[in-house]
């Protein structure tokens, strides 16, 4: 099952970790801050804007049938196939599979051809997402990157990323789920050191509160990138560019 499928309100893919009662208990309690915009992000994005993208990347309409709850909008979705044409990257890599993919691999094969590295923590929806993109002519670089206990101030758990590039143009970060701690997506950092001269990250979900923390923190610790947050859709995104 992928986004092209109407899915349940909860990611997939969590099945097997072990976590402490105080880490379930930091959960439970940002559940209560973050319910009105995970409320919001229950939408998708307007349909024109949906169909306009559609259009500008020589799109079927039913390529994005279902979007909104834990997939991305049309906003990121758009933000994704702007950075690729004005970038035009040749290595991109992506934390959670699924719509941004789509739009991705066709962003690229439109726009110089580059590569697209996909994570995704759930080895079904990765193969039902490859399959996806092949129905629309596109291919990506999609991994199975299971879950796995990490000492780590972010979160008790990160992807088993293997084989990562030691160069990145694009890095796009859509997971790990907040589900699994409000700030676990503050791990993408360690890959920070990898993006090229210029390279870009791209954050979704940044105007959840547990994301704005993630914001502050790699703000103070990686002075030679710069973000920004960008407040437009249903869930805000925050772009960061490393200086050249």
């Amino acid at each position: 099952m992928t986004s092209r499928e109407t899915t349940g309100y909860l990611p997939q893919g969590e099945a097997g970790l072990h976590r402490s009662w105080q880490e379930k208990a930091l959960v439970a309690g940002w559940a209560v801050v973050q319910w009105p915009w995970l409320l919001r992000s229950l939408s998708g994005g307007r349909r024109r804007d949906k169909a306009a993208l559609l259009d500008r990347l020589d799109l079927p309409h039913d390529a994005l049938p279902n979007l909104g709850s834990w997939k991305a909008d049309t906003f990121f979705l758009t933000h994704i196939a702007d950075t690729i044409a004005a970038t035009r990257p040749s290595c991109v890599v992506e934390l959670g599979a699924g719509a941004s993919s789509l739009i991705a691999a066709r962003a690229l094969q439109m726009h110089g051809g580059g590569t697209l590295i996909s994570f995704d923590q759930n080895a079904a929806f990765v193969a039902a997402t490859a399959r996806w993109l092949a129905d629309n002519g596109l291919k990506a670089d999609l991994r199975h990157a299971p879950l796995v206990a990490r000492d780590s101030e972010w979160a008790s758990c990160w992807y088993d990323l293997d084989h990562v590039p030691d160069s990145i143009d694009l890095l796009i970060i859509d997971g790990p789920p907040w589900t699994l701690n409000p700030f676990v997506r503050g791990a993408a950092e360690y890959l920070f050191d990898r993006l090229s001269k210029g390279g870009r990250v791209l954050l979704d979900d940044a105007a959840r509160p547990g994301e704005r923390v993630v914001a502050r923190r790699w703000r103070a610790r990686w002075p030679d990138i710069e973000f920004t947050l960008h407040r437009g859709g249903t869930k805000g995104m925050l772009e960061g560019r490393r200086r050249a």
